[in-house]
């Protein structure tokens, strides 16, 4: 069995990142999604609250596994059996920093390999960032997120915003 794993902060997890699991399951027979606390990144949704939400945008998705992990990504990918790390790169401007990140990852353990998705077209410019930014603003957010991540994510920014 192929396992990918997929981690993330997923502050919110937009539809750009479900077009990566979609894609990736059709290169793994498990994708497992590992939301990550990364507290360095600030973010706006708790790690439970991150976890149930990406358990709700991908819960018509079978074969997709949603988790937490701490410490280094490789010792992860290691401990859970899997084979490879899954990216997602939307322009040029991710590739350097994912490609260092691939090779740091690579020194530290030969065995584990990084592969690399382009998302469809239609989310090539999708960023947790760029969302919450709509959201301040009060865009829609129907194109980019599910709608229950959506209402959350109104819901929190008018409590920030308060």
């Amino acid at each position: 069995m192929r396992i990918g794993i997929y981690p993330g902060t997923f502050d919110p997890i937009t539809h750009g990142h479900t077009d990566i699991i979609r894609r990736s399951l059709r290169v793994f027979d498990v994708v497992v999604v590992a939301v990550a606390p990364n507290p360095d990144k600030h973010p706006l949704f708790s790690l439970d609250e991150r976890l149930d939400m990406v358990k709700l945008a991908t819960k018509d998705l079978q074969h997709v596994k949603v988790t937490s992990f701490e410490g280094l990504l490789v010792d992860y990918v290691q401990q859970s059996g899997a084979h490879a790390i899954i990216r997602g790169l939307r322009a040029i401007s991710d590739f350097e920093h994912e490609f260092q990140m691939a090779l740091v990852n690579r020194k530290l353990a030969r065995n584990v390999e990084t592969v690399f998705l382009m998302p469809s077209e239609e989310y090539s410019y999708l960023s947790s960032t760029i969302i919450k930014d709509v959201a301040k603003h009060g865009g829609s957010l129907t194109e980019f997120l599910h709608p229950d991540v959506a209402q959350r994510l109104q819901d929190r920014i008018k409590r920030v915003i308060a």
